[in-house]
């Protein structure tokens, strides 16, 4: 980074379209508590974000920028690693250059101005209550002794019956989850093609869904969604999109017009509820062993890394934003032609997030030559032993396809 860029007053930041860390000057460095730039580098954004801020980025900061180009004065949160929440404004510009994408942000610290104004509010809120709060404290506190008792009695009663209501959903939970589970795919294995996969819920239900079909001789179709949140509402969204991309699957519909019709569901399933909307992250893969092609769309879902028989990797990256996110998205296709010897893996956020995006490369190439069964196994090793902790409570889901 430039020098002058390096020592700036505030931090500067260039992202890659999937949100991983290409440069970040020392200012940004020091305001996060890291010691230098390999500590961040490759890692992907998500890491010096909170939690909330996380949820940001993804519905509102990544479709505007890939959309418009530009995002200006965004209120976000930082995550130092003292673990204080930083408040920050960022600016930022989409640049392409010789086919590369870089996201450049201005990151401004807005920590010694939310305390002043914080100040000044709590010191007018004081001297406005200061004459009467003595008389309302003594009133409300004979009132809330007695509310206080009333509860008391209907407390024991709610009690009881919420123990009850506790184990009553527990059950039902668990039946969900069985439901849930019951209706993924089961794996493929013949001599055109391979097709495995992996499915952890982070509770009692997920946000995560898949399926691999079979269309006809040739042809099978690959899908994976990864809705927004988790648990019920988040499972019930997966379970209404599943019974629709399952019937798109079958007919060999093509991956633009899959996604199109899954866009179309969830504007239309929250059209009349804003509150209770979600959008979903997709990609899905038409396959056809015959030509041997890979015809795939993303709807910013995290890259799928495939590999070629000789080792040599490249992304399927994201070519919209989610599905659900905006009105009146674009879908296209990408159509590669692989040679057999090939594998592609395709993952949710719950498996890129704890391991990074590099590790996942080179676990594809150290194991090259390994059956996918047992590759399967050393993806799974890897999120149980290794990666970040703070992001091991997502749901984790993985498709490993091996190309005959």
């Amino acid at each position: 980074m430039d020098e002058q860029l390096n020592d700036a007053p505030c931090g500067f930041l260039n992202l890659s379209k999937d949100g991983t860390v290409l440069s970040i000057n020392q200012t940004l460095i020091h305001l996060l508590g890291y010691k230098n730039t390999d500590q961040l580098v490759g890692q992907h954004i998500n890491s010096i974000l909170t939690a909330s801020a996380r949820v940001f980025l993804q519905l509102y900061f990544m479709p505007l920028i890939m959309v418009e180009h530009t995002v200006e004065e965004m209120y976000l949160s930082l995550a130092p690693r003292s673990g204080e929440e930083v408040p920050v404004l960022i600016n930022a510009s989409l640049n392409r250059n010789n086919g590369n994408t870089v996201i450049v942000c201005v990151i401004i610290p807005m920590r010694r101005r939310s305390e002043y104004e914080n100040q000044l509010i709590i010191a007018r809120k004081l001297a406005e209550d200061a004459s009467n709060e003595k008389s309302k404290a003594n009133a409300q506190l004979e009132t809330a002794l007695k509310k206080l008792e009333a509860k008391q009695e209907e407390l024991l009663k709610v009690n009881k019956q919420n123990q009850k209501y506790k184990i009553e959903t527990q059950e039902e939970l668990k039946l969900a989850k069985k439901i849930q589970e019951t209706s993924l795919t089961a794996p493929i294995y013949n001599e055109n093609l391979q097709i495995d996969s992996y499915y952890r819920a982070s509770s009692e239900l997920s946000g995560d869904t898949y399926g691999f079909y079979q269309i006809n001789k040739h042809q099978y179709g690959v899908i994976l969604l990864d809705v927004m949140g988790h648990g019920i509402s988040a499972s019930l969204i997966t379970m209404s999109l599943q019974s629709l991309f399952q019937k798109l699957v079958s007919k060999g519909s093509a991956p633009d017009f899959v996604m199109k019709e899954l866009d179309n569901h969830l504007h239309h399933l929250f059209q009349s509820n804003e509150e209770a909307w979600h959008y979903c992250t997709a990609i899905y893969l038409l396959i056809d062993t015959n030509k041997q092609t890979i015809e795939y769309t993303n709807a910013g879902h995290p890259p799928a890394i495939y590999q070629d028989s000789n080792g040599i990797q490249q992304e399927f990256g994201a070519m919209t934003p989610p599905i659900g996110s905006l009105e009146g998205i674009h879908f296209k296709s990408e159509t590669i032609t692989y040679k057999p010897g090939s594998k592609l893996l395709l993952y949710t956020d719950g498996v890129s997030e704890p391991l990074g995006l590099t590790r996942l490369s080179s676990l594809l190439k150290e194991n090259k030559s390994l059956a996918l069964n047992r590759f399967k196994e050393k993806i799974i090793y890897s999120l149980e032993t290794e990666g970040d902790n703070r992001f091991k409570n997502d749901d984790q889901c993985f498709i490993l396809i091996g190309l005959e």
